[in-house]
């Protein structure tokens, strides 16, 4: 289930976080967090099964282009390759659907792109 980020799950999401190669660092990884939570254009979102936290995927809304562009998503390494990520992307379309259009950046297209291939039968 996709919920949206509050300060209290703040560990949590920069752990998620710091698993991108551009996040590493913890002063970069603090201003992300920081830009999500005071930005109301940033916005992120954390994947939870049952009690568990399992992924995170955030947005910033272009609102001269009608658009959400993910710039961040993970998934915790235990659980990677199992469809959370895909799920994520999936949910986030349906959030955003109308009026905006979910494209990736730079750094997340190749996963987005990966994500909306139709599997092989």
């Amino acid at each position: 289930m996709l919920i949206r980020f509050k300060k209290r799950s703040e560990k949590i999401a920069m752990g998620l976080l710091s698993f991108m190669p551009a996040e590493k660092e913890v002063k970069k990884l603090q201003d992300t967090i920081q830009e999500y939570e005071v930005n109301e254009d940033w916005q992120l979102f954390l994947w939870k099964e049952g009690d568990d936290v399992l992924g995170a995927i955030g947005v910033r809304l272009d609102q001269d282009n009608h658009q959400a562009i993910i710039q961040h998503i993970s998934v915790t390494p235990s659980h990677r390759n199992s469809g959370i990520g895909k799920k994520m992307v999936d949910e986030l379309q349906k959030h955003y659907g109308s009026p905006y259009k979910l494209v990736a950046n730079d750094v997340t297209r190749k996963f987005f792109e990966k994500c909306k291939e139709t599997p092989k039968e």
